[in-house]
């Protein structure tokens, strides 16, 4: 192994004996708990100083857990200790998308770095993609984004002591691993995948399933974290309930129980946050979904193509002329090229009325009744169940982004699907989901309500787009 010539912790005890320079290098070899409080000066949970054990044990594993336990810092650690104690040495670090590598794994690290003593720091050359053992170019930290369409990021790597970590693993799609395989399998590779269960299906779910005994594993809850605030817990238990797959996700470190019914699975949205893509040329489509007084809320989504703009803006408690005004309001702020070729409002109800003003005021309004027959009449039980299929339909292509909300994310998910006696599919109705103790999905319907309408290019023309699934028939579907 690579012997890095400062004493760590000047003094530092193990075992009650105080160690020489060179014992104490040889036992962080082999020891990277020691290394993590004599190097870096951090003191493991109980759950990392089990897992750093794990690792150094076994060949395979992988950790599930629920939100801010601490798993960006416990990567950040395996990541240092491997580097400086492993000689030569390569570290293969992917994840679900590159804001995760850029803006949370890669900052972590360098943070680590900087807790460290002068002489381990000068040792390493921090980049904004690799981390490289100075006079060492066989050695190095490398981060690279998991990706369907390019498919190598676990690929063509080795070394004899050969690293592989996979941050947020549920959201890497499998060909990853698949391609990877043999990398992964060369002898004496470790492999290490953290994050949030976020499917009940997939390689990393199957770490813990069909798979378990080629894996270490552990499930990290919230509730078993030294540093996570009780407070998100009981929030998490209020907004969502105990028995949600938010809270399971979370909070538990479980994965969904619902994937069979649930329409779009939650690994699905998570990916496509904060996801590179290309945008596509197309006049932005607005869709809004109407409430009133009480419970439920107003909510205006902004689609351009694959690209959800920004949050769903929502509000409560307006009559419908002030919502009117509200949406005025964003149209008028809104450059003119990327004022929405159309306002798709949700025609039920109070709808029509809004739509009648919108339109009385010059806006692109558009009533879409949700409850009329689809125009795959053979496959949806009405429009709003055809909208929603193909908004899962959008996720399943994998090219779409949406950033990150947490309302949308959940109401999203949370929404069940059937397939009737006549061979019809049918999304859940906001009443039955009242019934099972959830809230009305106001948000996410504004953003399937921009399902309903062909999208025209910002050059002129409409930019149909044909399903990956075998719609190519279905003039409907639209980006």
């Amino acid at each position: 192994f690579y012997p890095p010539l400062v004493y760590p912790r000047k003094g530092h005890m193990y075992d009650g004996k105080k160690l020489s320079l060179e014992e104490m290098l040889v036992r962080m070899h082999g020891d990277p708990v020691l290394f993590v409080e004599g190097v870096l000066g951090a003191t493991p949970q109980q759950w990392q100083r089990e897992s750093l054990e794990a690792i150094r044990d076994n060949n395979r594993v992988a950790i599930r857990s629920g939100h801010g336990v601490g798993k960006t810092a416990f990567l950040s650690w395996v990541i240092l200790w491997w580097a400086l104690t492993h000689y030569p040495c390569k570290v293969a670090c992917t994840a679900n998308s590159a804001s995760q590598l850029e803006q949370v794994l890669w900052p972590e690290i360098y943070k680590w770095m900087q807790a460290m003593p002068k002489g381990f720091q000068k040792e390493l050359d921090f980049k904004s993609d690799r981390v490289v053992l100075k006079n060492a170019p066989d050695s190095f930290v490398v981060a690279r984004t998991s990706r369907k369409e390019n498919p190598e990021a676990l690929q063509g790597f080795h070394s004899p002591n050969m690293l592989f970590i996979i941050d947020e693993a549920s959201g890497v799609p499998d060909i990853i691993f698949e391609v990877g395989q043999g990398a992964m399998s060369t002898a004496g590779a470790k492999t290490v995948m953290v994050g949030n269960p976020t499917a009940s299906t997939g390689f990393f779910a199957d770490a813990f399933g069909k798979n378990a005994e080629r894996w270490h594993t552990k499930t990290v809850s919230c509730e078993d974290a030294d540093y996570v605030d009780p407070a998100f817990i009981e929030d998490m238990e209020r907004q969502y309930g105990r028995e949600s797959n938010t809270f399971r996700i979370r909070v538990l470190g479980l994965p969904p129980e619902t994937d069979n019914d649930g329409l779009i699975p939650l690994h699905l949205i998570e990916a496509a946050q904060g996801r590179e893509v290309e945008p596509l040329n197309v006049a932005p489509l607005w869709g809004l979904d109407l409430a009133r007084y009480g419970s439920d809320r107003n909510a205006l989504a902004k689609r351009q193509g694959n690209v959800l703009l920004e949050p769903v803006k929502h509000w409560r408690d307006k009559d419908l002329m002030e919502t009117v005004g509200i949406v005025l309001a964003e149209y008028e702020a809104t450059p003119w090229e990327m004022r929405p070729s159309e306002i798709l409002c949700d025609a039920i109800g109070l709808g029509a009325g809004a739509v009648d003003r919108l339109r009385e005021l010059g806006l692109p309004a558009r009533a879409i009744n949700v409850a009329e027959a689809p125009s795959l009449g053979g496959r949806y039980m009405r429009l709003r169940d055809e909208l929603w299929f193909k908004c899962r339909e959008w996720f399943e292509a994998r090219d779409c982004v949406i950033p990150e909300q947490e309302e949308l994310s959940y109401e999203l998910s949370a929404i069940r699907f059937a397939i009737q006696s006549n061979g019809k599919f049918k999304a859940e109705s906001k009443d039955d989901m009242k019934k099972r103790g959830l809230r009305s999905p106001d948000i996410a319907d504004a953003f399937v309500l921009t399902f309903a309408s062909n999208a025209v290019r910002a050059s002129g023309g409409v930019d149909s787009w044909s399903m990956r699934g075998g719609l190519e028939q279905d003039y409907s579907w639209v980006v």
